[in-house]
């Protein structure tokens, strides 16, 4: 029997004719030809870029791994085509349980540390994504891995991937002891200088911040986000003069005189 692009078998062609062309089987079978032959939606050009600058950005002092040691973890940079189409596209973001010892209430990019039957920081971050908010892994293609950072307080070493979401589905959390939220956050929401603001820890030292999709965005996360965003041309002036206090009761985890992580 032949078999389609797909690799599925192809019904003979006389099963077809002999369903006629006005008939709801044959109507159907041609909608499903048409479906399994039509291209997928390819990485957009602007995501193509954005890989290539940030693949070599430079990374603060505070935030470059040691030459040894660090528990590997992994985070997915997941970027979709917004409700206004590829151009205008959002970032996946998931908001961690207030029950949790570490990054109580955070919000975050999926991720965690790197199993051993994950193959890496790819499988991991595709793993987590789809533990914590539901994306079938499936439905996205992974860009590139962007250099690893390190977070001081926890010992945590990240390595960012970089996807782009080729077949979105719905998310929820997936545990809700361990994820309150998911958003899909517009770009345009965080570049916004309204919603852009730097916090104050109580070291004294203050970092870029967020308040997008009802949450306020801090640490590590609003970090990566701050660098993307001018990575990839869509920064627009802002006061960061408008600083504000780590809010009482936020988890200080990663926080410390390197620099403001989460």
């Amino acid at each position: 029997m032949a078999t389609g692009r797909d690799g599925r078998s192809a019904a003979p062609a006389s099963a077809t004719a002999d369903a006629g062309p006005n008939s709801s089987t044959g109507e159907a079978r041609a909608e499903e030809a048409a479906a399994s032959d039509a291209p997928q939606p390819a990485v957009p050009g602007w995501l193509t870029d954005l890989a290539g600058s940030a693949a070599g950005m430079p990374v603060p002092a505070g935030l470059r791994p040691p030459a040894n040691g660090g528990r590997h973890s992994a985070i997915l940079i997941l970027f979709g085509s917004g409700s206004a189409g590829p151009d205008k596209p959002d970032l996946l973001l998931v908001q961690r349980s207030n029950s949790l010892r570490r990054h109580a209430g955070q919000p975050a990019f999926p991720g965690g540390v790197i199993d051993a039957g994950d193959d890496g920081p790819v499988g991991a971050a595709l793993r987590e994504a789809s533990e914590e908010a539901g994306v079938d892994p499936a439905g996205v293609d992974v860009v590139t891995l962007l250099p690893d950072l390190y977070i001081t307080r926890t010992g945590y070493r990240v390595s960012p991937v970089l996807g782009w979401w080729r077949e979105p589905v719905p998310v929820a959390p997936g545990d809700p002891a361990e994820v309150a939220s998911v958003a899909r956050v517009p770009v345009a929401e965080l570049a916004d200088p309204d919603h852009r603001i730097m916090i104050r820890y109580p070291s004294g030292q203050a970092g870029p911040a967020f308040l997008a999709a009802d949450m306020l965005i801090w640490g590590f996360t609003a970090f990566v986000i701050d660098r993307l965003l001018a990575i990839g041309g869509w920064e627009l002036p802002w006061d960061a003069a408008r600083v504000t206090d780590l809010p009482p009761g936020m988890a200080l985890t990663g926080v410390d005189g390197a620099g403001p992580v989460n």
